[in-house]
């Protein structure tokens, strides 16, 4: 599971930088952004973010009437968090059922508890079968059971697909890896495996073979102990030999 959300900030700056501290965490990913709070209530309806963060700078109590107006149309309110270089808001951000209300400049700590307070609140739930793969403001919802690999690309992360399509995103390799089902492996510092798809393990050429298409890739010393472990899987899971 990733946590979507939406930023309402007509604020360039101020929204790049909270995109950049949300990356760190790598399951959450931006659905929508807007300018205003009728273009807010627009997105928010369209997108169902699990979260939304509002600089309230930008007419707060437009905001604040947007809201009350949501209630209008959905059962449940997303997370809302209130974003200010003054506490001038804070009470009436309260009133309006914010989960919190941070003041700019941004303070990472400030962030990271704010983050693990909520990720207490929305616990993931089950094994992730959809992943959100943005790129600029391209965004794909892949299911798992469809990614053959993930390669490295400086650092960027290029996700091929097993019907052959490539899908590139702007993250690095490590930020993907915390995220992915148990049965994605790295087992390169340029790629991570999706074992369901290994046909193959060759130590002598320190080579994964996948079923589809037989593409042969390679693993490496440093990842050595988890190619031995995704052979211990598959050969549990294999009918043995009969000599």
């Amino acid at each position: 599971m990733e946590y979507t959300y939406s930023i309402l900030d007509s604020d360039a700056t101020s929204n790049l930088q909270l995109q950049h501290y949300l990356e760190e965490y790598g399951d959450f990913c931006l659905v929508s952004h807007a300018k205003s709070s009728s273009e807010g209530l627009d997105t928010i309806l369209k997108f169902s973010p699990d979260i939304v963060f509002i600089n309230l700078n930008d007419r707060a109590y437009e905001y604040f009437q947007m809201v009350t107006e949501l209630f209008q149309y959905v059962k449940e309110l997303p997370i809302l968090i209130g974003i200010s270089r003054t506490k001038e808001y804070a009470y009436d951000a309260i009133k309006n059922n914010f989960f919190d209300y941070w003041l700019l400049p941004y303070s990472e700590f400030n962030i990271r508890k704010s983050i693990l307070r909520l990720k207490k609140l929305m616990p993931k739930e089950g094994e992730l079968q959809t992943l959100c793969l943005q790129s600029y403001r391209d965004y794909h919802y892949v299911d798992t059971k469809d990614i053959l690999y993930l390669q490295a690309d400086n650092n960027a992360t290029d996700f091929v697909m097993k019907d052959g399509t490539v899908i590139n995103t702007y993250k690095t390799l490590k930020t993907y890896q915390g995220q992915l089902p148990d049965n994605f492996v790295r087992v390169h510092q340029s790629y991570i495996l999706n074992t369901d798809y290994v046909s193959r393990i060759n130590y002598g050429k320190s080579i994964c073979t996948l079923k589809l298409r037989k593409l042969q890739l390679p693993f490496s010393k440093s990842y050595r102990e988890n190619v031995d472990d995704l052979k211990k899987v598959l050969s549990k899971n294999s009918i043995p030999s009969v000599n």
